[in-house]
């Protein structure tokens, strides 16, 4: 059975075969009893999973990130630290505070995530590791959360200005990453979840996405944009609740 981080259902619509009996005369004109088979198109409930990634798919996804990091910087994209301090000295639509603020902010998270990365080292379940050790690891991440709610509430105010630097199109690419290897699904009549985007490969699962979307998949319409939201929070967020994401459902089914 797969650990996961959320599930959610789904009614999706299928062909499949019924079958029936009917009473219908033979060649010598007596009625007797015939099953017949028949397609019908019938509603059937899919379980959606997202599944908690193993420490290699992390540590795979993180090198997808930088890979792409390093991609956008070659091209000459400029990530959110270079065009925060380029405006911090030379001015413009960034003011200078906040431009200052955002280099200060994006300095302190770099440091943070690395002693994070330290402290948790091999230890997915923290609570495997010393409760000193327990303590430190959950005061790094609630600093983490802080600096990262400080930096979105900054660079909101500038959304357009930051839309276009390395680090965005690298989020963007793990965030996708995240949901094609950790999409599953599953109905009542299969045995064992499967995956959502077959391949042996990152290629090979986009790939797949962009087929399903072209095709207009009646699955992938129905669960595409939950499991992206999903996905996305839960990599913004620390240690999301399942109320949070059956909120984040919920507003999706019932939109004000």
């Amino acid at each position: 059975m797969l650990k996961e981080i959320y599930s959610f259902t789904v009614q999706d619509t299928h062909e499949v075969e019924e079958k029936t009996k009917e009473k219908r005369k033979n060649k010598e004109g007596v009625a007797e009893e015939v099953e017949v088979s028949k397609k019908v198109k019938k509603e059937v409930p899919v379980q959606v999973i997202i599944k908690e990634p193993t420490r290699r798919e992390l540590e795979e996804a993180d090198m997808e990130y930088s890979i792409e990091m390093s991609r956008c910087i070659k091209k000459g994209i400029l990530t959110k630290a270079m065009l925060a301090k380029k405006y911090s000295d030379t001015g413009g639509l960034l003011s200078e505070s906040d431009a200052g603020r955002l280099v200060d902010l994006y300095g302190e998270l770099a440091e943070l995530e690395t002693a994070y990365t330290k402290k948790s080292l091999n230890h997915r379940d923290i609570t495997k590791v010393p409760k000193k050790q327990q303590e430190e690891i959950r005061e790094l991440n609630g600093k983490l959360a802080l600096a990262r709610r400080d930096i979105v509430n900054l660079e909101s105010s500038y959304q357009s200005l930051f839309n276009h630097t390395a680090d965005t199109k690298a989020q963007n690419r793990i965030i996708l990453w995240y949901i094609t290897h950790l999409a599953f699904y599953k109905t009542e009549e299969m045995d064992e979840s499967k995956p959502f985007f077959e391949g042996s490969s990152f290629e090979q699962k986009i790939d797949i996405y962009y087929k399903k979307d072209e095709a207009a998949d009646s699955l992938f319409q129905l669960s595409s944009g939950k499991i992206a939201s999903v996905v996305s929070f839960w990599y913004f967020s620390n240690t999301p609740s399942e109320k949070e994401f059956d909120k984040i459902i919920d507003d999706i089914d019932n939109p004000s």
